[in-house]
């Protein structure tokens, strides 16, 4: 039979060359994926056909040589009317037309389709048979990317069986993405997990096998080791690194299944890794975002998915119910894996927690029982060193929070030698963690640490000891009380330390205010004043133990004492590690050359002034 071989030429009606812009600037992330969209069409047309006979053939090979691409399937084909309906409209699906309730089954649900290959392609060639229609003759679609394209008929023996071929020619500039050697990675990285008998033909006629079926996670090992050692291989493969663990991310009634492999180093939290994501075996994208919760950014996950819907480009996920549902369901699949280490495998969640500690932690925040499982392996800097919660709660029933650093810092030797329980909640999550464990530790108490809790906790000096004192504690009153800051006398450990600066985030706020107001004009320093109430003072605490105070406590001369003073309080503040104000410095190199001065002075020559 010989069909009628007319041409007939046509234009789209788009604006090709800004299609094409539009395409290969804004919509997708490279060239690339001209694979994807032709493998798509020949799954999808395969799929088709299989619908209406299960014993359809189901191959699709890909050749490529000389700056063109050939892929021909033995999918379901299109007629001339098919042709001038689908492939010259933009956006147009045959899954549309009479397979509406099938549309599940296709992967091309969304996208431009077809003509995105005119990213490197100059022209386009299809030649198709229908294989609905058995007396429909092969029809060729010709298109250029100057936006024409011709239809005809051909002869049967241009393509004697069902199925479609498309052919692409290099347009200039793009040839690389249409080598052998490009087609085939691109291929196998697009399409490992699809269905079908999907190959790449060399010039030789030898085929290398695109798909890889079943996946990784679903073949069968001898043993568990093997399965794990495979995993291993495949995460390497594709991510570049060992994995720590291999979480089993299988979510039947989400249409999900995969693993998710678990990182071997800190990751930062504000960085999220992306995840490779296939719809229904096609990759969909390597850098998939918002599939896990925040918290598990310690896992990378690998999922084939039917359920998940795509975005336009076809590139990442939409952001629905469903994807919020699925990313809940995974996010207990990952607590699941911990609370199953906490349970059976306590030292490969030790090794775990050395390196992912912040991401349970932020976990644990959220989920008390979690957190109760956990207390055994999270830990927090404290007092008496970096330990467990459970060591914590365990020797303390008081517990004291550390705002800051700087807060934790200058009270962590006092507050060691006197047995007060003092946690640094300067780092991430753990004030969150430390403030829980009234309602995880029955008897346990939390409370926020404030200068007053630490000087309770001080050994008063004997009532006649500390008014012999009286004179030289009302000197180091008033000469630190512009400074805002009290002076108390207290016995306590290491003797060593002559000196503890005490403040709390109230007292701060004070000085702050205290420091505007003195820089202020007089309206607003009126206005400041007037905010000034009963708020807690800073506070230096004398140590009576330590030799030096007790020596500086017998001066005689007042003008000596307070320097001597001056001298401790500036001595005080940098132990406590905190960031020094102007004043402050002003005061250390005050103190600092007034000792100077009263050392190299004797009283009978020591000018005036500077007594």
């Amino acid at each position: 039979m010989t069909a009628d071989t007319r041409s007939t030429a046509h234009t789209f009606q788009v604006d090709l060359r800004g299609l094409v812009d539009l395409l290969s600037h804004h919509l997708y992330s490279s060239p690339r994926v001209y694979v994807r969209e032709l493998l798509q069409n020949a799954v999808d047309a395969v799929t088709a056909r299989r619908l209406a006979d299960p014993d359809a053939p189901a191959v699709v090979r890909l050749r490529a040589g000389d700056g063109t691409l050939r892929v021909d399937d033995s999918g379901v084909g299109l007629t001339e009317a098919d042709v001038h309906s689908l492939l010259a409209t933009i956006g147009r699906s045959s899954k549309r037309d009479g397979l509406e309730s099938a549309r599940a089954e296709f992967l091309g649900q969304f996208g431009i389709g077809l003509l995105a290959c005119f990213v490197v392609a100059q022209e386009i060639r299809v030649v198709t048979r229908s294989a609905r229609d058995a007396s429909a003759p092969p029809v060729e679609w010709l298109a250029r990317d100057d936006g024409s394209y011709t239809v005809r008929t051909l002869t049967d023996d241009a393509r004697p069986e069902p199925g479609t071929t498309v052919e692409l020619t290099a347009r200039r500039g793009s040839e690389e993405w249409l080598a052998p050697a490009r087609v085939l990675e691109l291929a196998r990285d697009f399409g490992s997990l699809l269905p079908y008998d999907v190959a790449v033909v060399d010039a030789d006629g030898g085929e290398h096998a695109v798909t890889e079926l079943p996946a990784v996670w679903d073949r069968p090992f001898p043993t568990p080791s093997a399965r794990r050692v495979a995993l291993a291989s495949h995460c390497h493969t594709l991510f570049g690194f060992e994995p720590l663990d291999v979480i089993e991310l299988d979510l039947p009634a989400a249409g999900v299944r995969g693993v998710g492999y678990v990182l071997p180093a800190a990751a930062n939290p504000s960085q999220r890794g992306g995840h490779r994501v296939s719809l229904k075996g096609m990759l969909l994208t390597d850098r998939a975002e918002g599939l896990l919760p925040d918290w598990a950014f310690f896992v990378r996950c690998v999922l084939d998915t039917d359920a998940l819907r795509p975005t336009a480009s076809r590139e990442s996920l939409y952001e629905d119910e469903t994807l919020a549902a699925v990313r809940d369901a995974l996010g207990v699949r990952v607590r699941d894996w911990l609370t199953g280490l906490a349970a059976g495998d306590p030292d490969r969640l030790g090794r775990f927690l050395q390196v992912h500690q912040l991401g349970v932690k932020s976990l644990a925040r959220h989920d008390p029982e979690l957190l109760r499982l956990m207390l055994p392996w999270l830990t927090v800097e404290t007092t008496a060193g970096r330990t467990t919660l459970a060591e914590l709660t365990r020797d303390h029933q008081q517990i004291h929070l550390a705002g800051t650093v700087e807060e934790f810092r200058q009270i962590a030797p006092i507050a060691q030698a006197q047995g007060i329980a003092v946690v640094n909640g300067g780092y991430t999550y753990d004030a969150d963690v430390t403030a829980l464990l009234p309602g995880i530790v029955p008897g346990v108490a939390v409370s926020d640490l404030d200068a007053g809790a630490v000087t309770a906790r001080l050994d008063l000096v004997d009532a006649g000891a500390e008014l012999a004192l009286a004179p030289f504690l009302a000197t180091a009153r008033a000469r630190l009380e512009p400074l805002g800051c009290d002076v108390v006398l207290r016995s306590f450990e290491p003797v060593g330390v002559p000196a503890l600066y005490l403040d709390d985030r109230e007292a701060r706020h004070e000085r702050s205010r205290a420091d505007a107001e003195a820089g202020a004009d007089a309206l607003w320093a009126g206005i400041l004043g007037a905010l000034r109430g009963s708020a807690p003072r800073a506070q230096l605490v004398l140590n009576h133990h330590n030799p030096l105070v007790r020596r500086i406590a017998g001066i005689a001369e007042p003008e000596l004492a307070g320097v001597a003073v001056e001298s401790l309080y500036g001595q005080a503040l940098l132990l406590s590690r905190r960031p020094l104000t102007a004043a402050d410095s002003a005061l250390l190199n005050r103190s600092f050359l007034g000792l100077l001065d009263w050392a190299t002075h004797t009283p009978a020559s020591r000018p005036e002034e500077n007594r």
